[in-house]
């Protein structure tokens, strides 16, 4: 009973801590003494409830200390302190269960390889490789400055640096951009047919991808280095979507079609030297790399990262934690933590994220094709059991609506709730069973498909769970992580029902609800179909290319139209949105210097090891 109470009392004090911040680390052994000194007064004879009064005060104390670090957002732990120089040299280890699918970066479109390959490869501008709000900021990338506007915002005019070169030794020349914004469309990349439809002749290399010219969309001159490129209409993101590594610049000759687990040569100060998709990756220095640019591309601190897939999350905890490797990707499972926070707790970083966690439901499948049902699985899913599920309150909030808080156009909305207002409260199951039993579908099979990891596995149960509730036969189909991102946005397999995270490409709207829901990102059997709900509503698209066209000229009534956009699909329930989380990262003693942005994550050329 005395060590359930520690226990107890450890917990509560996690879920309270949030915000503070602590001179040192704790001793990792707190709650252990604690326990072994309330056995001590238990045997000379104080009451229970004494013991129970003292350990709850110590275990408070110790506790609190452990675990301010955890959850002060923003906060830098000791060990990443900023330092006035780093050291050069040295190997970073990093580990996962799984690699992140396809090489390619015009067609990979996962967490894990975008920060990758903002280290691998270079656009003709990028996002400032800062900490914190500094890294939303575009700046010149391959070319010298940011580009000359004209004609209402519809021409854009780059010079490209001189004297860069790939990963090959070839020097990066205007063709290989023309070659690049075409191959974009040739692949297919996720996001062609919703970040760059703007672009003249977009319209036909969507129609017909393998014959994209973009002819009168793309012009460029060798003599005096210059890219043209000329717009529809005007379009106030389209810098920030050309930072995206769906634009990077790569050589002409790259092949038109996904390259998959072979590397394509980039301008970056890494590059990969070996890939196992099983087993993992080597990245070293670039030898034809010379920094142009601190601010787009700073040259790393170290010399080699070694990214080794395959282990467990208990496995990437021991490594970590013992030092044979510096980083892990995958999240730490939740019931870990307390114990994590008390022993690690200056190696431990938490950022909130722009971001969510949804159920994405096949709006073309039964029983999903019936907006009914949608609805009734938003008003029964119970979203503080999931919060818990993905490490406490102070780690994950619930929410019912697509763009999360502080987001652009972002206005509380939640009307999946027992008493629907601004913030979600409890399941309303009275309201979801008579919506199945109105749509008549009760009895279907489900089967909801998630990456075989501990925390999407538990919240995988915890949805099957809810959909017994009201009355189908549901299972969990957990696939390995490294393909079911692309399994569950390809329509040839059927999938009912997922589990996803989505966080920001860049701080816009646009990019949770057109990215995710518009008709443009929806491709019938497509392994890069990242609208995986598959919800085409023209009147919705229509608005969005409203709010869109708004934002050159009028941002707050841009913003006003994208939340009442945001109202209408999260009415619509193509997804249920489970919850926002924060980004925790886990690192081992000698790295040294962490800078984070909500585009990148972890910058990895920033850091040094000690």
């Amino acid at each position: 009973a005395v060590d359930h109470a520690i226990d107890r009392a450890c917990q509560r004090t996690i879920e309270r801590t949030a915000g503070h911040a602590v001179e040192r680390a704790p001793d990792s052994h707190a709650c252990r003494f604690r326990r072994s000194r309330s056995r001590r007064s238990a045997r000379r004879g104080r009451s229970t409830q004494e013991v129970m009064t003292a350990l709850m005060k110590t275990a408070r104390l110790a506790v609190a200390t452990a675990l301010c670090l955890l959850v002060a957002a923003g906060a830098l732990p000791a060990a990443a302190q900023i330092a006035p120089d780093g050291t050069r040299g040295g190997i970073l280890r990093l580990v996962s269960g799984a690699g992140g699918g396809t090489l390619d970066p015009h067609i990979n479109y996962t967490t894990q390889y975008f920060q990758l390959n903002y280290i691998l490869y270079d656009g003709l501008v990028t996002f400032r490789k800062a900490d914190g709000k500094a890294g939303e900021e575009v700046v010149a990338d391959l070319a010298e400055r940011l580009p000359v506007i004209s004609d209402g915002g519809r021409t854009l005019t780059f010079v490209l640096r001189d004297g860069v070169k790939f990963s090959n030794g070839k020097p990066v020349t205007v063709e290989d951009v023309a070659a690049s914004l075409r191959r974009m469309f040739i692949v297919q990349s996720p996001t062609a047919g919703t970040f760059f439809t703007e672009i003249v002749g977009a319209d036909k290399c969507m129609a017909q991808p393998q014959t994209c010219t973009l002819e009168g969309g793309v012009s460029v001159d060798a003599a005096s280095r210059t890219v043209v490129i000329r717009l529809t209409a005007p379009d106030y993101e389209f810098l920030q979507k050309l930072s995206l590594p769906h634009a990077a610049i790569l050589p002409a000759d790259a092949p038109p079609k996904d390259a998959g687990a072979v590397p394509i040569p980039g301008t970056g100060p890494y590059m990969v030297v070996s890939h196992d998709p099983q087993k993992g990756l080597d990245l070293v220095r670039n030898p034809y790399f010379k920094e142009f640019s601190a601010d787009a591309q700073p040259d790393g601190w170290v010399d080699e990262i070694i990214y080794d897939f395959g282990l467990t999350e208990e496995q990437q905890i021991a490594a970590v934690g013992a030092g044979k490797a510096d980083w892990m990707f995958d999240t730490l499972p939740s019931e870990r933590l307390p114990e994590l926070a008390i022993k690690y707790a200056r190696r431990l970083h938490v950022r909130p994220l722009p971001a969510m966690w949804y159920a994405a439901m096949n709006t073309n499948l039964p029983p999903f094709d019936d907006i009914r049902v949608r609805q009734a699985v938003n008003y029964a899913i119970d979203r503080y059991a999931l919060v818990k599920l993905a490490g406490g309150p102070n780690l994950a909030v619930a929410a019912c609506q697509i763009l999360p808080p502080e987001f652009p156009g972002y206005q509380p909305y939640c009307p999946y709730t027992l008493n629907p207002g601004t913030k979600w409260s409890k399941p309303d199951l009275r309201k979801a069973l008579s919506l199945v039993e109105a749509s008549g579908t009760a009895g279907m099979k489900v089967a909801i498909v998630v990456k075989d990891a501990p925390t999407n596995r538990a919240i995988g149960e915890n949805l099957a769970g809810t959909l017994r509730r009201l009355g189908y036969d549901a299972s969990v189909k957990p696939v390995p992580k490294n393909i079911q991102s692309v399994y569950i946005q390809n329509t040839d397999n059927k999938v009912q029902m997922s589990v996803s995270m989505w966080s920001q490409d860049y701080p816009s709207a646009s990019d949770f609800l057109k990215i995710l829901f518009s008709c443009g990102s929806f491709h019938r059997s497509s392994g890069a179909s990242i609208n995986i709900s598959g919800f085409c509503d023209h009147a919705i698209d229509a608005r969005m290319a409203e709010a869109l066209r708004l934002g050159a000229n009028d941002p707050v009534q841009s913003a006003a139209l994208w939340s009442e956009i945001d109202k209408a699909i999260t009415d619509k329930a193509p997804v249920a949105v489970l919850f926002n989380p924060k980004e925790i990262s886990f690192f081992s003693s000698r790295v040294r210097h962490f800078e984070f942005n909500d585009q990148m994550f972890w910058i990895l050329s920033k850091s040094w090891l000690e």
